[in-house]
């Protein structure tokens, strides 16, 4: 079996939004006390439950993409684009909800869109 990697330039912006995402849900499968610190919980406070939601939220956003990368079919990528664009809304309606308003909160809902855009323009033809 061979490693695929596209030739179109609009799914490689699928695949690279695809393995970053992998790559975010390795962290925080593997990391969880270092990604809730960049979140800004303070782990001491966390519970083991905490820990447990952490890595869970790692595993989906490690294994969704990873079968968007094995398969290469526009479902899969269809289906990550709107994995992140949710996520993205959480953290919209966050920003107005729980007054999170505040400069790490924008960043990370930049990059969730930006990773969004890629699988869900390419899925929907729009690239």
């Amino acid at each position: 079996m061979e490693f695929y990697f596209p030739t179109e330039l609009p799914e490689q912006i699928a695949f690279v939004a695809s393995a970053a995402t992998a790559l975010i849900g390795l962290f925080l499968l593997v990391l969880p006390g270092t990604a809730l610190r960049l979140g800004g919980f303070q782990v001491g406070q966390i519970t083991p439950e905490g820990y447990g939601a952490t890595r869970s939220t790692g595993g989906l956003y490690l294994g969704l993409p990873i079968c968007a990368l094995l398969f290469a079919q526009d479902f899969y990528y269809l289906a990550v684009g709107v994995t992140l664009g949710f996520a993205a809304l959480g953290r919209l309606l966050s920003l107005f909800l729980d007054r999170g308003l505040v400069v790490r909160n924008i960043a990370l809902l930049t990059l969730q869109l930006l990773l969004a855009a890629g699988p869900l323009g390419y899925s929907l033809g729009y690239f």
